[in-house]
């Protein structure tokens, strides 16, 4: 009776540490992926192995951030139907919300805040701290990238938020994401009615000035202000110098920059297009 009563109260424990190592072989599986996402294929498996494993870790902040950021590689590099971009964009940006939300730092300082529902969101945010920048940089990212295929009147209802978001970043590490947060701005302010191009230039030139390695930068100045400007030739030439970038120059963004050049050359074939 006593063998039998310590296998019965065993059991459970190994039964958890095989879920456990299960649950780690997705994230390893996942993360893999994502190192090797240049290949399409890489990315969709990435999604997969990460949606798996978050469906036993819903409250890991990190896993979250990272299924985010594979939500916006996909609606971004690889899907071409508009539809469904915005879907995972829309997807991108809810998973880095939730995250948020169910942060613990976040969540009390969420309830101290007062009045309404979205008031004490704004206090909240602005309140936020330091290790919830990914979540706050993923959830304005994704959500303006799904806002861009929308009504000038949608866009202009989350541009509070939107910016309240990035401020955020701004204020507690500018340089998150190659000097992200001043990329955001520069593209935003293309798609903001009534506000100065001016203000997307000084951003977008505070953003290559900074990191002048990744090409993000400089190809989004050419899709969003350039085009909005109608500069037609500055458009040309610096996605044309970015299709030419050896990518073994930085090899620690190779990644990110293999995206950015291939995204110039799409670019280039929609020129006539974009410049009608």
């Amino acid at each position: 009776m006593v063998i039998l009563f310590f296998f019965s109260c065993f059991k459970p424990y190994v039964n958890q540490k095989a879920s456990e190592k299960n649950i780690d072989f997705l994230i390893d599986k996942g993360k893999l992926n994502w190192e090797q996402r240049t290949s399409s294929g890489a990315l969709k498996n990435a999604d997969h192995f990460i949606t798996l494993a978050i469906k036993k870790r819903p409250n890991d902040f990190d896993l979250s951030i990272l299924h985010s950021k594979i939500k916006y590689n996909l609606a971004k590099y690889i899907e071409n139907e508009p539809e469904i971009k915005k879907q995972l964009f829309l997807e991108g940006a809810e998973i880095s919300k939730n995250a948020i939300f169910n942060h613990p730092r976040f969540n009390s300082i969420f309830i101290e805040s007062r009045g309404d529902s979205s008031s004490k969101l704004i206090s909240a945010i602005n309140k936020a701290p330091k290790i919830l920048v990914p979540g706050l940089f993923w959830w304005a990212e994704n959500l303006a990238h799904h806002l861009n295929g929308k009504s000038v009147l949608e866009r202009l209802n989350h541009r509070e938020l939107l910016e309240v978001l990035m401020h955020r970043v701004i204020s507690l590490d500018p340089g998150f994401n190659y000097s992200g947060p001043y990329r955001f701005f520069g593209s935003l302010y293309t798609r903001i009615p009534g506000v100065e191009l001016t203000q997307s230039e000084t951003y977008f030139k505070q953003a290559i000035s900074s990191n002048s390695n990744y090409l993000g930068n400089l190809v989004s100045m050419a899709e969003y202000f350039h085009q909005k400007k109608g500069n037609r030739e500055q458009f040309h030439k610096i996605l044309l110098e970015v299709s030419k970038n050896d990518l073994d120059q930085f090899p620690e963004i190779m990644n990110q920059n293999y995206f950015s050049k291939n995204y110039s050359l799409e670019l280039l074939k929609k020129e006539s297009l974009l410049f009608e």
